[in-house]
């Protein structure tokens, strides 16, 4: 039987360009040797103008420059041998920013030297860019349970996501301050979920719940041997977290020993386990919290200033549910539909004077004392609408309550736009329903649909 005569060496250029696909190749050194039609369209550059350029050119965010020099010397790729699906952004020869889906490997000869580098580029521009669309008007019309879990539309609080969402795009340590029951543990979970480092680990360590001797080795981890008891190799939080976010609750309590190894490893981005001299290059991004005041105890000599700046490079507020009572509406119209879903009880809301209550009340426990109340709720409320009597007492005593200011009657939340949406959805869109909820008449809920242009969905 003859040998087929085809040679694929001689068509591979014009197998090439039929990938929607960019296709680059690289030397040991990082210069470009050939480009397809599809690279060219997406760089802005012609093969003949990326050949023997260096690849840098194109400055890629998802090339990890190690050395100087060629093959395992030189870039991360080379050293990991391939790289797969990895997002990132290069620049345009006319210096726009592309999006691409990135894979790479290495080429060998056959004795398994290095000899170059073979890169895939896919164009998800379009998709980023509906994603962004998408994210726009969930975020203009309230599509989501609140923003990461965070329930809340009053100034402040929007004020809060803004900064958010600017620092999440960055690397810079946080630290998350406010009252306990606050939220900075959702506030410090959305930085994460909001950045690049969503889809990595999120690692959370509670500083205030270990003693000192379990401190150190929850975050460094610790060898076998290393004391009475370790009677195996372990990682610590910080190995667990790498790649993603460690989030250190209750940063002030950490004694001042642990505070100093803290400060090197942040510094260093190297941790050693505990009875270990070896050291582990980690990249993690640090979040921490407190509701101490950690300038006071610096000056009273109880925390490391250099440690203090080194966490407080973003410092982020979490308001108290006492700045911010126009959320507390919302925020339990949260909580009782989750608690619907989970006990399966027919709940709508609360009456007017159960509201007036709760908005009156000086919540010193924050969002996490108005879930306990609501969850009280839940086991007296037999069903329909959670009234004064189902709430705990020490809400409902007036000693616990806001002063009234000139005998200003109950707020009627009938008039909240987003309150009155979420009412109507609750109610299945049924105005008679709606109305008993807010105790009001079913001409008021008419006249307050007509006024914000709510209609039932076909």
């Amino acid at each position: 039987m003859a040998d087929n005569p085809f040679d694929i060496g001689k068509h591979w250029k014009t197998i090439a360009n039929t990938f929607n696909d960019g296709l680059l190749v690289f030397d040991t050194r990082g210069r470009f040797l050939a480009a397809n039609k599809a690279a060219e369209k997406l760089t802005g550059y012609t093969e003949e103008e990326l050949k023997s350029k260096d690849c840098r050119i194109l400055n890629c965010t998802g090339c990890k420059i190690l050395a100087r020099g060629e093959k395992e010397k030189w870039c991360k790729l080379f050293s990991k041998g391939q790289v797969l699906d990895k997002k990132c952004l290069i620049t345009h020869k006319d210096r726009r920013t592309i999006h691409l889906m990135k894979s790479g490997t290495v080429l060998r000869d056959s004795d398994g030297e290095i000899v170059g580098v073979v890169e895939t580029l896919t164009d998800i521009s379009q998709v980023i860019r509906q994603q962004q669309e998408i994210k726009t008007l969930r975020q203009t019309f309230h599509l989501d349970d609140g923003y990461h879990g965070i329930v809340g539309k009053s100034l402040v609080m929007l004020n809060l996501f803004e900064l958010i969402e600017n620092v999440s795009h960055t690397y810079a340590p946080v630290m998350i301050s406010g009252e306990s029951g606050t939220g900075k543990e959702l506030v410090a979970r959305a930085i994460h979920e909001a950045g690049p480092r969503r889809d990595r680990p999120f690692i959370k360590v509670n500083c205030a719940a270990l003693n000192d001797n379990l401190l150190e080795s929850e975050l460094f981890g610790h060898v076998k041997g290393a004391f009475t008891g370790a009677d195996r190799n372990r990682i610590g939080r910080f190995e667990a977290a790498h790649e993603g976010s460690i989030f250190l609750d209750e940063i002030g309590d950490i004694p001042l020993s642990t505070q100093v190894k803290l400060l090197r490893v942040l510094e260093e981005k190297k941790i050693e386990r505990v009875g270990d001299i070896k050291t582990i290059p980690i990249d993690v991004r640090i979040i921490t919290a407190t509701n101490k005041n950690l300038e006071k105890l610096v000056r009273e000599g109880e925390f490391r200033e250099d440690l203090y700046f080194r966490i407080n490079v973003f410092p982020l507020h979490c308001p108290s549910l006492d700045q911010r009572r126009e959320d507390i509406p919302i925020i339990v119209q949260h909580f009782i539909r989750q608690n619907s879903q989970d006990s399966g009880k027919r709940i709508l809301g609360v009456t007017p004077k159960a509201m007036d209550a709760l908005t009156s009340y000086h919540w010193p426990g924050n969002v996490r004392e108005l879930r306990n109340a609501i969850d009280y709720a839940f086991v007296l409320c037999p069903g329909g609408g959670i009234g004064i009597e189902h709430l705990p007492v020490k809400i409902t005593s007036q000693k616990n309550c806001l002063p009234a200011e000139n005998n200003t009657p109950a707020p009627d939340y009938s008039n909240d736009r987003e309150t009155m949406l979420q009412v109507l959805r609750d109610s299945a869109w049924n105005q008679s329903e709606a109305a008993r909820k807010l105790g009001v008449s079913r001409v008021t809920v008419w006249k307050r649909m007509k006024k914000y242009g709510l209609k039932r969905p076909e």
